[in-house]
């Protein structure tokens, strides 16, 4: 026997999220230049303190010919397109599949895109095609993501969006 629970449609799961539900089809960019700082913080939090990003004088006696910056520093640039702009606060990868085809220099720009491929209308799920690419447009990452979107609609989030990450607002709002 069905319920009338059972039997009323579902709410759409994306109507509660911070953006909404995204179009196939939608794209979202960000550029920034990496930087020997970013090379040290990811080496803080992670402990990847391979010479290929520390030994300058090593690193030039490589095909890389001089100090790259870690996969991390590369592919975490994506994480911000997904977390703020696309498909937007309160996302979170579910998986990805990522080749990293061109090491990216100390110093160097670089671009993460991700486009929208596929999105479910049962869940706040969507595929995405990502990529990295350097100032002349050479590709150093690409691959494809699965992300869910947690709804979020909690003002005090919006409020700092745009506070440092370590800020007591920040923490605050993190912390519930």
């Amino acid at each position: 026997m069905k319920t009338a629970s059972s039997t009323a449609p579902a709410a759409d799961p994306w109507a509660a999220t911070m953006l909404g539900k995204p179009a196939p089809g939608a794209v979202a960019e960000r550029t920034r230049r990496t930087g020997m700082q970013d090379v040290v913080m990811f080496a803080a939090i992670t402990g990847d303190r391979n010479p290929l990003h520390f030994d300058a004088a090593l690193a030039a006696t490589t095909p890389f010919g001089r100090l790259i910056v870690q996969g991390g520093v590369t592919s975490g640039l994506l994480n911000a397109v997904v977390a703020e702009d696309l498909p937007g606060p309160g996302t979170v990868f579910l998986g990805v599949e990522w080749r990293f085809v061109k090491a990216v220099r100390v110093g160097e720009e670089i671009t993460a895109r991700v486009e929208v491929t596929s999105v479910r209308d049962d869940k706040a799920i969507c595929t995405l095609e990502t990529s990295v690419r350097d100032a002349s447009g050479a590709l150093c990452l690409t691959g494809k993501a699965t992300t869910y979107t947690v709804p979020l609609q909690r003002a005090d989030l919006q409020e700092v969006s745009g506070e440092a990450p370590a800020s007591p607002q920040y923490l605050a709002a993190c912390a519930g």
